[in-house]
């Protein structure tokens, strides 16, 4: 489908919201005119107030006159004086798709690349351009990757897709305002009906009668139906314009794939969806694991320590890249399965261009750590930039694993406090197992309906795995308490506890020790005597 046609059908689902609207005003209108004619009084009135109500949302939606642009991204502009060669680089391709380079570039912090313009006359006239880069993705990507990736947007340029979208938002906007509009007015219906239902029954309790019960089931029914309508036509909106999206991914692939090579296309597909999943797991469990602790990684390393992970977990990304998602994220996700779209660019002709080398295109920043810090001040909240910055990623860990032990509450704690009616402390806790009473203590803690129905030793077999791993907290709570754990940070594997006298890297004596300890607390015959000889001793107290 050429620009026009799609102009034309973007106009058309624009002109069906109208229409839709115009027809449920003449509804309305004709109703009124009915009510006029057949009916008088107070109840006339009343359904001539209604319809004007109904009325106000749709008229409101079908005058939001400005198409909203939205705010920019937060990132950090990349000046063509500070950085040339990405500038350079970005000219380079947009000559050589035949478009007009964009007017400024945003680096942001997403695993993505996108265009926008702002154009006017609902996309008729060009306007400015703004090319987004993320800087995870120039990490993770090579230059030859990159050049695909920028490719493929000004395929969007060329095809005018980044013009037209002025329609496509302006309908969903405003399909979007009414609906809005119209569940708001219902929940402030709802809201009302409530409290005078609230109000009745305290005035018939405050005469000794049973109140009734409250019930606004059937308030606002009236807008949510207008709500209704308003989305299934917004779901038809969405289908209609999404599949002319899905249908310009696809062209933009092409043009990609003409310009930078059918290999880096394609390779730059599968990378940016292992980019994607391997940033999440990034933040989640590196650059973010301090702010409990209200600690940060050293300056520059919220985003620059996402390399170091790439580098290495290699072998595992390699695995990655072959498994794709066949399906969109959602129903109304705007791009094609990247499994489709790898498939039909490596079903096209080689032509002899491969995909380039293993570095990255994160070189094409003339200061890349310097640009890393000061995406931080642009994308982090003013709170978090004030927690304090570790010298190292290992202080980072060993601050926050701290923390989390200091502050470890378990369903043990809980059960163990209810049961002895004392703070829940370690000594407490092998006390009642020297007593015999763990297993009464253990029914206080949450039970599935299978755990909870067995008796006896099937009942113990339940618990003892979920009760090893709290006590296990409990006792590294001790240690740290005392100053004496520390954590071995990795890149490539999860975290690893180092116990006094231990090293993490070998399956050491004082790990082993605590697993037997551990086993022998919680065996169906206890003994607290190895994990008592494990523990710290109690600094006697001074005269």
């Amino acid at each position: 489908m050429g620009a026009t046609l799609r102009a034309l059908r973007a106009l058309v689902l624009l002109c069906g919201f109208y229409l839709l609207s115009l027809v449920i005003l003449a509804v309305l209108i004709g109703l009124d005119a009915a009510v006029l004619t057949e009916m008088h009084g107070m109840a006339a009135g009343k359904l001539l107030i209604v319809t004007v109500l109904l009325a106000v949302p749709v008229v409101r939606g079908m005058f939001m006159l400005r198409t909203p642009k939205g705010d920019d991204l937060p990132g950090v502009e990349a000046t063509e004086e500070g950085e040339p060669r990405l500038w350079a680089l970005v000219r380079e391709l947009a000559a050589a798709t035949g478009t007009r380079a964009p007017d400024r570039i945003l680096l942001t912090a997403d695993v993505n690349a996108a265009v926008s313009e702002r154009a006017r006359l609902l996309g008729l006239l060009p306007g400015s351009r703004t090319l987004y880069l993320g800087v995870p993705l120039l990490t993770g990507l090579g230059e030859a990757q990159l050049r695909a990736v920028l490719a493929h947007e000004y395929g969007h340029f060329t095809g005018g897709d980044t013009r037209l979208s002025a329609l496509v938002v302006r309908g969903r906007a405003q399909i979007g305002r009414v609906i809005e509009q119209f569940h708001a007015r219902a929940d402030g219906k709802e809201e009302s009906e409530r409290a005078r239902q609230e109000k009745a029954a305290a005035k018939r309790v405050a005469k000794g009668k049973k109140a009734r019960e409250v019930d606004t089931a059937g308030s606002g029914w009236t807008y949510r139906m207008m709500a209704a309508v308003y989305t299934l036509y917004g779901r038809l909106y969405m289908r209609a314009s999404l599949s002319t999206a899905r249908a310009q991914e696809y062209t933009a692939d092409l043009t990609a794939a003409r310009i930078a090579g059918r290999d880096a296309t394609a390779s730059a597909l599968r990378e940016i969806q292992v980019l994607s999943t391997s940033h999440d797991f990034y933040l989640q469990s590196y650059a973010t694991l301090g702010l409990p602790a209200r600690v940060l990684p050293p300056r520059g390393e919220f985003f620059g320590g996402f390399g170091r992970l790439l580098a290495a977990r290699e072998e595992e990304l390699v695995e990655m890249r072959q498994d794709l998602p066949a399906e969109p994220v959602s129903p109304y996700d705007s791009h094609p399965p990247i499994a489709d779209r790898v498939r039909r660019i490596e079903a096209l002709p080689d032509d002899g261009r491969d995909a380039g080398g293993t570095g990255t295109a994160l070189t094409l920043l003339s200061d890349a750590p310097r640009a890393q810090e000061a995406l931080e001040d642009a994308v982090l909240r003013q709170e978090i930039l004030a927690f304090r910055r570790t010298a190292e990623w290992t202080e980072l860990l060993n601050a926050t694993m701290a923390e989390n032990l200091s502050a470890a509450h378990t369903p043990l704690h809980r059960a163990l406090a209810e049961y002895t009616g004392q703070p829940a402390t370690l000594d407490a806790l092998l006390a009642l197992i020297d007593e015999g009473r763990l297993w009464r203590l253990a029914e206080r803690l949450p039970l599935s309906e299978e755990a909870a129905a067995a008796k006896g030793r099937a009942f113990r077999e339940f618990l003892r795995p979920r009760l090893t791993g709290w006590l296990r907290t409990m006792v590294l709570a001790e240690f740290n308490a005392r100053s004496l754990l520390r954590w071995e940070f990795s890149w490539s594997r999860p975290a690893a506890v180092v116990l006094p006298g231990g090293d993490a890297t070998q399956d050491g004596n004082p790990e082993a020790a605590l697993r037997a300890a551990l086993d022998a607390a919680l065996a169906d015959h206890p003994d607290t005597a190895p994990l008592r000889a494990l523990l710290p001793p109690v600094p006697a107290p001074q005269a």
